[in-house]
């Protein structure tokens, strides 16, 4: 029987023990977390009817792994989908109006957002041809710029990288953090053209499954997130700790975890899954160099202000996903979601729930903002975007100093430095998303990968 730890229970770490038990069901697997729950940034708050989540509002169908683990979890129909107008209506808070982005060729025609050059120069981005020198490693910013033209970098891929990385498209690694869109413009040599053999490829593989093609869709549970992270909490096989502050690591015949009050673990495996800075932290006096390169993976800070209005005191129609403002516009949201819209059950009858993040890496210093401060400013976002005057029936703001790692230019070669340096330490792994993704997906995806190289080693051993 091996003994594993893993640092960090978050939505990696519980993944990773779930699918570490399924392959090896007579180990002892420990699980050390230091906050007082586990789930990380996943979380459901239930307020006086209202329902919030506290990170993610759902995940995509894009990738299989967060869908086959709720099925393996009993979850599979519990799981919800995000309404059709949430998938269909999306809108940006650009020059001081929402406007709405463009789902068809009909509404891109018309779409105010780009002029006619910018449109022009999107339409052509299937005939420009991918540069011999193209550089290994490009930012986002430039990528979009060298395809589609500096109207739609300024505008789509701001908006884009706001919406899931809430950091700066100049600074973020295209390579790393759209890897597909890099391997599309490779190999179709478009990224539209890409796109569309894509699309076809998935409706292909549906007919010939003698299924219906669909559209990519998010999803969630009418009881929120936290339904699947207490699923994994219950049903992982590990020996959940909270309230453990892991202090260092060190390595004899075990490997030996201390922490605060004189506590201690041995193992034969560690896998940490926290936050790049706990995870060089813990490596600091172990491997210094290898401890230096994971500390300089960077992350945006996000606060989450959460606002409950009566129906009556929203106007016009919130029959979609939400808005997003492109960080150049450096305002003071970042985006705001209309939960209640996007899934039933967000808010009780005659209400409407609200998520707006604030922050990022272009106004990280509003993270220090007081709580009245925040919500004052989103107030008055709220009043210009959409109308919206009347005082709220709930107000409540969260803040994620380590929200979302940044893919930062270089981040693919720091990656693979950081994993050939903790190579050289057998039984030691790391995972968490400050590496390979930072979706749920990914989280999911990854812990399933390292979860058989832990079974590896441990058989072998």
């Amino acid at each position: 029987m091996a003994e594993i730890v893993i640092v960090g229970g978050g939505l990696s770490g519980l993944s990773l023990a779930y699918r570490l038990r399924q392959a090896r069901p007579g180990d002892r697997i420990t699980i050390l977390e230091k906050g007082e729950r586990v789930g990380g940034n996943i979380w459901t708050e239930r307020v006086d009817g209202f329902q919030i989540e506290t990170g993610p509002n759902g995940f995509l169908d894009a990738k299989s792994s967060t869908l086959q683990l709720c099925r393996d979890l009993g979850l599979g129909d519990r799981l919800i989908p995000a309404s059709e107008g949430s998938r269909k209506n999306r809108y940006l808070f650009y020059n001081g109006k929402l406007r709405a982005l463009p789902n068809s060729l009909g509404s891109f025609v018309t779409n105010r957002l780009l002029s006619w050059r910018g449109k022009l120069n999107l339409l052509l981005e299937k005939y420009r041809k991918r540069p011999t020198d193209a550089p290994a490693d490009e930012s986002i910013h430039d990528f979009a710029v060298r395809r589609a033209g500096r109207e739609v970098a300024e505008v789509i891929a701001d908006a884009m990288v706001t919406g899931i990385h809430a950091g700066d498209p100049k600074r973020l690694s295209v390579h790393a953090a759209f890897p597909r869109v890099v391997q599309m413009e490779r190999e179709y040599g478009s990224v539209m053209r890409g796109f569309t053999q894509a699309g076809r490829a998935k409706r292909e593989a549906a007919k010939a499954r003698g299924e219906e093609p669909k559209p990519t869709r998010m999803w969630s549970f009418r009881e929120g997130l936290r339904l699947m992270i207490e699923a994994l909490r219950d049903q992982c096989g590990a020996t959940i700790e909270t309230g453990v502050d892991v202090t260092g690591i060190n390595r004899g015949a075990r490997w030996q975890i201390q922490a605060e009050g004189d506590r201690h673990w041995d193992a034969d495996a560690l896998v940490l899954t926290s936050p790049a800075p706990v995870q060089a932290a813990l490596l600091a006096t172990f491997d210094p160099l290898l401890s230096e390169r994971i500390a300089a993976i960077e992350y945006a800070k996000v606060a989450v202000v959460v606002l409950g209005f009566r129906q009556a005191d929203a106007p016009g129609d919130l029959d979609g996903f939400g808005f997003i403002a492109p960080q150049a516009t450096k305002r003071d949201v970042l985006g705001v979601q209309w939960c209640s819209s996007i899934f039933p059950d967000r808010a009780p009858a005659g209400m409407v729930l609200w998520r707006a993040l604030c922050g990022g890496t272009a106004r990280p210093e509003m993270l220090d903002w007081d709580d009245a401060r925040l919500i004052g400013a989103v107030r008055d976002e709220l009043r210009i975007a959409q109308q919206v005057t009347a005082e709220p029936v709930l107000a409540r703001v969260i803040r994620w100093p380590r929200a979302i790692p940044q893919y930062t230019l270089g981040h693919l070669d720091r990656v693979a430095a950081i994993e050939a340096a903790a190579a050289k330490h057998p039984g030691l792994f790391l995972a968490g998303n400050a590496y390979h993704g930072v979706a749920m997906n990914d989280c999911t995806e990854q812990a399933e990968r390292v979860a058989e190289k832990v079974a590896e080693l441990v058989s072998s051993s």
